[in-house]
């Protein structure tokens, strides 16, 4: 028999075991490839009358079908239209109206003037229960893995309302102002829900935005997305700005803006105050130690510039992608609190997006414990994690009393839509306080150690798309056994008792 020479045919048969390889691995690569959801993209065009208090629009979108079903179809949600006088969701409670409007009601709305493609104009509609969704139909589907380009010109009016959008003495706030594709759910639909006065209740996709605005020159501007191009003429300005992979867009606007600024490892990190603020590079620096902070705890937040943004806002702070407003109403005390919440908030809920309305607890409760793991990492502030814990164990000990004896009895629930919280003390005792009780007793039953891992799993997971309660619950399963499903449950369900 002929002796076998193995170095030959190893020589020969490794070109071939890697063709082979190839031939398997590159069908893979290129399906995975080929699955990825696309991005929608959105060009808007603003012009801001600073006389009537309208902004108006022309937006373009190119939206791309990632389900598997064909849509007829399109619906975008008119967070505007909460502002109607005749809006039956009121933007805020009866209890903080005269805060809301020092100077009177007054009321806001978006009127969509037309919808059309490059072949011409399309049937639209405003549906809701409140006339809060657009809903256009389209001249041909479009079926899986295609993408049809909408164009909406619409003219938004701003109340005088200290809101996310509105206009007070101080600023004028551009959140929430223009149509936003409604989330689809494979089995569900597209998401539709109402504006609430409780919580944020907004749920949307990543997407690519490119948005200019021509405004008065006297008008400071702080943004969503990093300034590209500035031009000015006639004491008007027209400035665009591009955000990538950013789940919203905003604007604020001020006469009265004084900025201090500072890179941090790639980031231009940006503190808006008002002219004359004495604590301006103090509330710098402790927006340069939250990033610095939950960069470390969590990973690498993902764009070039974050602004934390004084602004006329009923209540304490609220973010928008690479943009947090914090009300002017803070006391100093509490101020450098709201900078560290809203600034966690762009982890959780902007680069890891969930559905705010269903489960707010999903992004508030995580928001307030990374506030408290900042004190505990940054003990020169002079805030003691264990004070801030039993503080919380405490306020909701106190609530469950109160409610018992005014109702009878207490809905603890934290897993339920804004809507069916009866008072806003309900939902903060049930999203954040209880949010708080449940993260650092999952923390306690793993160590702090696996709990930190677990969210650094679950922020590279879910980078830019949306979780689901039960994602984040699988994620804490994989490094807490199985029995930490149970224990969410207990706490999501109201079943958890305080002694």
């Amino acid at each position: 028999m002929k002796k076998f020479n193995i170095k030959i045919s190893l020589k020969w048969l490794l070109p071939f075991t890697t063709l082979i390889i190839l031939l398997f691995i590159l069908p893979i690569f290129f399906i995975e490839k080929e699955n990825k959801p696309k991005t929608n993209e959105y060009q808007i065009s603003l012009t801001f009358d600073e006389e009537t208090f309208k902004l108006e629009g022309k937006e373009s979108i190119k939206y791309y079908n990632n389900s598997e079903n064909m849509f007829t179809h399109l619906y975008f949600h008119l967070y505007p239209n909460a502002f109607r006088e005749s809006a039956s969701a009121k933007v805020v409670a009866s209890t903080n109206r005269a805060e809301a409007y020092p100077n009177g009601d007054s009321y806001g709305q978006i009127d969509i003037n037309n919808v059309y493609t490059e072949n011409g104009n399309l049937s639209f509609e405003i549906v809701g229960e409140d006339e809060n969704i657009l809903q256009v139909k389209l001249d041909n589907a479009i079926y899986p893995d295609e993408s049809i380009t909408l164009n909406i010109d619409f003219v938004t009016t701003l109340a005088n309302i200290n809101h996310r959008l509105g206009y007070g003495d101080n600023t004028i706030n551009l959140g929430n102002f223009y149509p936003i594709a409604c989330v689809y759910e494979d089995g569900v639909g597209f998401g539709q829900s109402l504006y609430h006065s409780n919580g944020d209740p907004f749920y949307s996709e990543c997407a690519n935005y490119q948005v200019t605005i021509n405004v008065n020159s006297k008008f400071e501007v702080a943004s969503s997305g990093q300034l590209i191009v500035s031009s000015s003429q006639n004491n008007f300005k027209q400035n665009t700005y591009k955000g990538e992979n950013i789940r919203d867009f905003c604007l604020v606007l001020s006469e009265k803006f004084d900025i201090v600024s500072s890179d941090v490892d790639g980031v231009m990190v940006s503190y808006y105050g008002y002219q004359g603020d004495k604590n301006l590079n103090e509330s710098l620096q402790t927006a340069i130690d939250a990033l610095k902070t939950f960069n470390e705890m969590y990973g690498e937040y993902p764009y070039s510039q974050l602004s934390v943004v004084k602004s006329n806002f009923l209540h304490g702070g609220m973010e928008f992608p690479n943009i947090v407003l914090i009300s002017d109403k803070v006391s100093d005390a509490d101020y450098g609190y709201v900078i560290v919440h809203e600034i966690a908030h762009q982890w959780w809920y902007g680069v890891v997006g969930s559905d705010e309305y269903n489960h707010a607890w999903q992004d508030e409760g995580l928001a307030e414990y990374s506030t408290l793991l900042f004190y505990k990492k940054n003990k020169q502030y002079g805030e003691d994690f264990n004070q801030l814990i039993n503080g919380a164990n405490d306020s909701y000990k106190l609530f469950e009393e109160v409610y018992t004896k005014i109702q009878g009895s207490v809905d603890g629930r934290m897993d339920r839509p804004l809507c069916e919280f009866e008072t806003e003390p309900e939902y903060v005792q049930c999203t954040y306080t209880k949010g708080v009780l449940l993260f650092n007793n999952i923390s306690e039953l793993i160590s702090e150690k696996k709990f930190i891992k677990a969210l650094k799993s679950y922020y590279k997971n879910y980078k830019y798309k949306i979780a689901k309660p039960e994602d984040l619950i699988a994620v804490f399963v994989d490094f807490g056994g199985s029995k930490m499903e149970s224990i969410f449950n207990s706490w999501l369900k109201g079943n958890v008792i305080f002694k």
